[in-house]
């Protein structure tokens, strides 16, 4: 397994890669107010990315946020372009762990888990991306395998809050947990919310391109995992949902792909039973619907044309009603806004034959923490690496291209995250 302590020509724990995105900055911050959970008290950390000045100025908006004015002279700053392999090969090599936070990962995340795979560096990201995701398994687990490199996707909001909290779920279930169905809902303050354009533009390039995931999947050759109690029932398009008390619709993000892809490992690493998975968004009330329908209908349109896909990517609030913009959301808007994931799990008690009979036990959990994107996602992903670095025996016995659940099922990540506002609680 490669090392996950520095050492003289491996200096730093962690270098955040992108540190000057919109994204990467919230990550310097958190990675500065949680430098003290690394390995014996001290985080050994630098930041990345194509231009020095730009670099300095997050160091300085971060000590200024903070009130640590030494983290201007205290952090290293590594000059590194994903369009120049050496830089990134240099950036690798100085590495435990990569936190890779430049997107949309379909144009710019492939030379950098080369780059880490080649160099010795374990790498985190914030994808929520299937096909960039997937394409990784497959073109780079044998080779992180045989490495002992650690690749993991997802580790943000995009995917941490769902596949953790299946695993919660069935670490909670007395018994054996069949299915589970996820609803998540978003709240905003009086100062409303918004998402920044990268995530809007990951969205555009992953429906133009949702046929090539079809003809990805079917490389890997995989078998159907077994179906275990009750089939679980699709729902429709949209729906009014009970369980959050407004209208609802499935999930577009990488959350169903990313929980399937850890059932399928626990099943075939570790033999355990997989948890089949919906997963399903709060959309609110009537209004909100007509908004959908209209930013859906203009969206589906456009997507399949180059032009239609320049205007999406131009005027991303115009054709989002305002929901994704290019300046992304303020500080204020941000410490207004939070999520809630509620899992609705069923099973069979223990000592019950799973074969047999109808499911009898239910759970209730849920995952609910601060604004999902700026706020909760570095949380998630500054974690993770925390928790790689301080039990690295917890982690699958070989390296490779994993999912978030699949890397951390047997670690104490969801303490760790319940400890910095991320919470998961039985109901």
């Amino acid at each position: 397994m490669a090392a996950f302590s520095t050492s003289t020509g491996r200096p730093y724990h962690i270098i955040i890669f992108g540190a000057t995105g919109f994204t990467g900055q919230f990550v310097v911050e958190e990675v500065a107010r949680t430098a003290s959970e690394g390995p014996k008290g001290s985080l050994k950390w630098a930041v990345a990315g194509r231009s020095r000045p730009k670099l300095e100025k997050v160091l300085e908006q971060a000590a200024g946020a903070l009130s640590k004015p030494e983290l201007q002279s205290e952090v290293s700053i590594i000059v590194a372009d994903v369009s120049e392999p050496d830089s990134l090969a240099a950036m690798c090599k100085q590495a435990v762990i990569v936190l890779n936070c430049v997107g949309p990962y379909r144009f710019f995340g492939e030379p950098v888990v080369k780059a880490c795979v080649e160099n010795g560096a374990h790498c985190l990201d914030i994808c929520g991306e299937p096909q960039f995701l997937e394409s990784m398994q497959l073109n780079y687990h044998d080779q992180a395998a045989e490495k002992g490199l650690y690749i993991v996707g997802s580790c943000g909001f995009d995917s941490i809050p769902a596949d953790m909290g299946v695993i919660y779920t069935r670490d909670q279930f007395k018994g054996t947990l069949t299915a589970v169905e996820s609803f998540l809902t978003a709240s905003s303050g009086p100062e409303g919310g918004s998402i920044h354009d990268g995530t809007w533009q990951s969205a555009i390039y992953g429906f133009a391109d949702s046929h090539k995931l079809r003809s990805l999947r079917k490389k890997f050759g995989h078998k159907p995992l077994p179906v275990v109690g009750a089939k679980i029932k699709r729902r429709g398009a949209l729906f009014f949902s009970d369980e959050v008390q407004q209208y609802a619709i499935p999930f577009m993000g990488t959350d169903p792909s990313v929980v399937k892809r850890t059932q399928r490992y626990l099943h075939e690493e570790l033999q355990e039973s997989p948890v089949q998975y919906g997963a399903y968004a709060g959309v609110g009330g009537i209004s909100n619907i007509i908004k959908l329908l209209f930013a859906g209908l203009m969206f589906w349109f456009l997507v399949k044309f180059s032009f239609g896909r320049n205007l999406l990517v131009k005027f991303p609030e115009f054709f989002s009603f305002g929901f994704f913009s290019k300046e992304g959301p303020t500080r204020k808007q941000m410490e207004g806004s939070s999520f809630r994931f509620a899992f609705y799990g069923e099973g069979y008690n223990k000592g019950q034959d799973p074969t047999e009979g109808k499911p009898n036990a239910k759970i209730r959990t849920l995952v609910q923490g601060p604004e999902a994107g700026y706020v909760a996602t570095p949380i998630a992903m500054v974690q993770a690496a925390i928790t790689m670095l301080n039990e690295s025996d917890s982690l699958p016995k070989t390296g490779g291209v994993y999912t978030p659940g699949a890397t951390f099922a047997k670690t104490t990540l969801v303490d760790r995250l319940n400890k910095h506002g991320i919470q998961f609680s039985v109901l």
